[in-house]
């Protein structure tokens, strides 16, 4: 195999431009590479390098194969034949120490005697012929019976003497190999002979039958030699692009002119650190020596920059090193990226006139890339405060050593600037703590001489390039002017952050760590990156206030407090989102009996639209609840009104219509301990009972309000005093990462771990569930329930009987005196007459009457007419009509509740 050495391997890593046997292709991901031209037909031409080195490695295979094959043969009969000539002398020597052997011959037909165990010997051990004699060499066995008394062909006087003998000869049998061993009496005399032996055909025929095996080793290993000489002749062939030996040798003369020639230092350096090639240039720019081939790049006394990168091997683009008084660009990258050997190769070349150009356009695009990253990461947030800061952060220190931001105070809360207000500095950064700068938050007002009074009076940037000269500066503050100076630093560039015709503030850029000043072209700089920022600032200040106004309306429409009602323990939280203020809402409604209306909605979007949009749904329901109805028939009206108001915002096109709203609403009456509840596209209420267990309530799911066409129902619920009505909006259940059901079983585990007060209800789940940056709004309201006792519950059946007003006021009597309201019989007394003298007037049986004592005396007169009572005010020459209105004088409110089958009417009066 051909080995490249020295100068000749390193350059092999340089392709020609072109060649004849070598064609230029496009691999499929569009990149250019040299690939043969003819392939395996290249290899097996013999006209290429790797085709000359693949027919000699198969020839030297070959050859070797084929000794190995007959040095193997050879080796397997000569084996074969030293088994032989060990076995017959071991079978004669065994058969001539045998017992009785000497009396065998001495007997007078030693061959009856002898030849059974001859014969037998031989079968078992494998060999041709056992042949006793005598010593005159005549045969008393054979395995051929006819040579039996015929002399013995072979050697017998080493026998006759003692001493055994084996030889190789041509019996009567064949070409054989024998042995003949003396048979001694007990004096040492030789009294016979014994011969074994084996033929050379049975001697050849294990050699024979080794001979397949052997072939087909040979074969095998003839087979992997030659994949092996293909894959490296295929690898040669890569490497060699199918090119002769001519050609190479003309390819490396050309390289060497091309070397040599160019005006661009070349240095190719191994994986060692090693340096394998410079070509002339290299040598002169970097001032190597002679010997510098073959040495380790440290030890040859260039500059340590640039002696690391050239033993690193690391990637370098136009990377700049002083050598001497030159500035050399270099250029490296690894030699290993496409398979080939470890190490790097560089190109130097010398830049010293582009270095000031190249400057210049580094600092430009410096420049730009500080714009762009102004224009992606400020302005992040809609926050006021942090987009200053983002602006600070950003020019600090890429720009300047010290920014700070100073806006004025009513574009902090989202107003207009006032340009005779004060300041202050939202936001600051710098490469130390400890500059004497004014501190963040600090109210600041500038005098007119100072370069931020000038830029906030006439809206023009102003550059100062030496602090020292600047007396309007030092004017601000003198004693902290100088300790500026003092901290070192000396130039400023003060720019407005303008939006428009409005001016929200000033921006000051300070520098201390250059002792250049800043100039023209850096104020140039500095009002494009405020320009952008002034932009991003003024769009939170827009934000901020109409988010203030958003919220300011929200909380308008929530309720401030809580009515005042003995059936239910309630307690709330509301969480605006961060995105915005939202649409969702929650009331609390008490009612005729008692009876408190719990309501929890929701409204899809947010902003102003979403938070009026929630104060018009809240209004309606409060008129709703007034009328008495029950929950799935107030759900109707809801549905009934969103209806109409989606009609009137489809005709203005910048209105979006209330469709997706939801609703639930619940009715719970301490008398009977029973929640009516039903909702409208709302996720169901949960339910905590006394003993801690959570369900989630089966209500009917209706629509959302404004869709139509389908009735809403309702559900019944029997609830034991202390139980927990939790009823909440879908920001506390549902988020982007996972679904709804996740949230509902996490809401369920909260609520089994919380304690038995609705506060203590609200901050478990708030902190359990409450996520990171709410994007949704969250409303919460936890009701615990109470019942009215017993003893604070008095009914009566009335006889249709008009003599029965009379008892029936004689027993409010006492029940009043019962519950200590003496003081409120008189007006009870009256207000029940009434009341019970129309119902048997007007109404029908049965009539039933009943107080309600609790934070109000509550009268109630059931008949089964549906007929509604009215208001009437009577002249003075009317004889009746003024019963209601006596009611209505001494009652605080009164009001009909219908029911499936009637009506009552109550009064109520509030307990002293």
């Amino acid at each position: 195999m051909v080995r490249l050495k020295g100068r000749s391997q390193a350059r092999s890593s340089l392709r020609p431009g072109a060649a004849a046997s070598v064609r230029r292709r496009r691999d499929a991901d569009g990149r250019s590479r040299w690939r043969p031209a003819a392939g395996l037909r290249s290899v097996l031409s013999g006209r290429s390098v790797a085709g000359q080195v693949f027919v000699l490695h198969l020839v030297i295979v070959l050859l070797l194969v084929v000794a190995a094959v007959v040095a193997l043969v050879l080796q397997v009969r000569r084996d074969s034949t030293q088994e032989a000539r060990n076995r017959s002398l071991a079978v004669a020597e065994t058969f001539a120490n045998a017992p009785g052997m000497v009396e065998a011959l001495e007997s007078p037909d030693p061959t009856a005697v002898l030849q059974p165990h001859a014969e037998a010997v031989r079968e078992q051990a494998r060999v041709d012929f056992v042949v006793v004699m005598n010593t005159d060499g005549i045969r008393y066995t054979h395995p051929k019976p006819d040579r039996i008394g015929k002399k013995f062909v072979g050697t017998l006087g080493p026998a006759l003497a003692g001493q055994p003998v084996v030889e190789e000869i041509k019996g009567t049998i064949g070409q054989l190999v024998q042995a003949v061993v003396p048979v001694k009496d007990s004096g040492g005399r030789v009294v016979g002979l014994v011969s074994a032996g084996i033929t050379t055909e049975h001697v050849g025929g294990a050699a024979e039958d080794q001979l397949p095996l052997v072939l087909g080793a040979a074969l095998a290993a003839l087979a992997l030699a030659t994949g092996g000489a293909a894959l490296v002749s295929r690898r040669l062939l890569r490497q060699t692009h199918g090119l002769g030996p001519h050609e190479m040798t003309r390819m490396y003369e050309h390289h060497d002119a091309v070397l040599h020639a160019v005006r661009e230092g070349v240095i190719i350096v191994d994986g060692d650190g090693t340096l394998m090639l410079a070509n002339d240039e290299a040598r002169r720019l970097l001032g190597l020596p002679e010997d510098a081939e073959g040495r380790h790049v440290p030890d040859l006394g260039l500059d340590p920059g640039t002696a690391e990168l050239l033993s690193s091997g690391r990637v370098a683009t136009d990377e700049v090193h002083l050598v001497a008084d030159r500035l050399l660009a270099v250029n490296q990258r690894p030699t290993d990226r496409a398979g080939g050997p470890r190490g790097s190769v560089a190109t130097v070349r010398d830049s010293t006139e582009l270095r000031a150009l190249s400057g210049r356009a580094e600092e430009s695009r410096e420049r730009l890339n500080m714009l762009y990253d102004a224009g992606v990461g400020i302005g992040t947030s809609l926050d006021v405060t942090r987009t200053a800061e983002e602006l600070a952060e950003l020019a600090v220190p890429r720009f300047a050593d010290f920014v700070t931001v100073d806006l004025f105070e009513a574009v902090l809360a989202g107003g207009h600037p006032d340009a005779g207000g004060t300041l202050r500095r939202a936001a600051s950064a710098g490469v130390g703590e400890d500059a004497p700068l004014y501190p963040t938050d600090q109210q600041i007002r500038f005098v007119e001489s100072a370069p931020q009074g000038v830029s906030l009076a006439t809206g023009r940037p102003v550059l100062e390039p030496r602090l020292s000269k600047a007396p309007g500066w030092h004017a601000q503050d003198v004693e902290r002017s100088g300790q500026v100076m003092e901290y070192g630093i000396h130039s400023l560039i003060t720019v407005p952050l303008r939006a428009g015709a409005l001016v929200l503030g000033v921006v000051s850029f300070w520098r201390s760590r250059k002792d250049e000043p800043f100039d023209t072209d850096e104020l140039a700089l500095a009002e494009e990156l405020v320009a952008r920022a002034a932009v991003s600032i003024d769009n939170a200040r827009r934000y901020t206030r109409e988010h203030g106004m958003a919220v300011t309306l929200q909380r308008s429409l929530l309720p401030r407090t809580l009515p005042d009602q003995s059936a239910l323990e309630i307690a709330y939280r509301y969480l605006p989102a961060q995105a915005g203020v939202g649409g969702d809402w929650f009331d609390v409604l008490p009612l005729s009996g008692a009876r408190v209306a719990l309501v929890v909605g929701d409204v899809v979007g947010h902003g102003l639209h979403a938070a009026a949009t929630m104060g018009r749904l809240r209004t309606a329901v409060h008129n709703f609840s007034s009328l008495d109805l029950p929950p799935d028939e107030l759900l109707a009206l809801l549905d009934e009104l969103v209806g109409r108001i989606d009609q009137d915002e489809a005709q203005d096109d910048e209105s979006a219509p209330v469709t997706g709203a939801t609703c639930l609403y619940a009715v719970y009456d301490p008398v009977s301990r029973h929640c009516t509840v039903a909702r409208a596209g709302h996720p169901p209420p949960a339910l905590v009972r006394p003993d801690g267990s959570v369900e989630f309530v089966d209500v009917p799911a209706g629509p959302p309000l404004g869709l139509g066409g389908l009735p809403f129902e309702s559900a019944d619920l029997e609830l034991p005093e202390g139980s927990r009505l939790v009823m909440y909006t879908d920001g506390l259940v549902e988020d982007r990462g996972h679904d709804i059901d996740v949230g509902l079983e996490q809401l369920r585990e909260a609520l089994s771990r919380a304690g038995d007060s609705p506060e203590e209800t609200c901050r478990v789940v708030l902190e359990s569930r409450r996520p990171a940056r709410a994007v949704d709004d969250i409303a919460l309201l936890v009701a615990r329930t109470r019942a009215l006792p017993a003893d604070r519950i008095a009914e009566w059946t009335v006889p249709a009987d008009p003599a029965a007003v009379g008892e029936v006021r004689a027993a409010v009597t006492r029940k009043l005196a019962e519950w200590g309201l003496d003081e409120l019989a008189f007006s009870t007394e009256l207000i029940l007459s009434e009341l019970v003298t129309n119902a048997l007037r007007y109404g029908g049986s049965p009539i039933r009457v009943r107080m309600l004592c609790e934070r109000h005396l509550i009268c109630e007169v059931y008949d089964s007419s549906s007929t509604s009572p009215h208001l009437r005010y009577a002249t003075m020459t009317d004889e009746g009509g003024r019963g209601l209105f006596l009611v209505a004088q001494l009652a605080e409110r009164w009001g009909t509740r219908y029911l499936p089958a009637g009506k009552v009417i109550w009064a109520a009066q509030p307990v002293p």
